[in-house]
C-alpha cells in the first residue's frame, strides 16, 4: 500500500533536523520550478481570495 503524503511527513520528514527539512523543501520547490511551470501562477493580479488570505494572515499578528 503506498504511503500517503501525511504519513511520509509524520514518519520521516518531521523527525529530521530543521536544517535538513529546509534543504528538502528547497529541493522539492526547485524541482517543481524546473519541471512544471504551470504550477506557479506568474500573474501579478491579486484575486479576491488572495486579498482575503493576506488580510486574514496579517490579522493574526496584531
Amino acid at each position: 500500500m503506498p504511503a500517503t503524503v501525511q504519513k511520509i511527513y509524520t514518519d520521516i520528514v518531521r523527525i529530521l533536523p530543521p536544517a535538513d527539512r529546509l534543504r528538502l523543501a528547497t529541493l522539492i520547490l526547485n524541482d517543481l520550478v524546473q519541471h512544471d511551470n504551470s504550477v506557479i501562477d506568474q500573474s501579478d493580479t491579486w484575486t479576491e481570495q488572495d486579498q482575503l488570505d493576506l488580510v486574514n494572515f496579517s490579522l493574526q499578528y496584531d
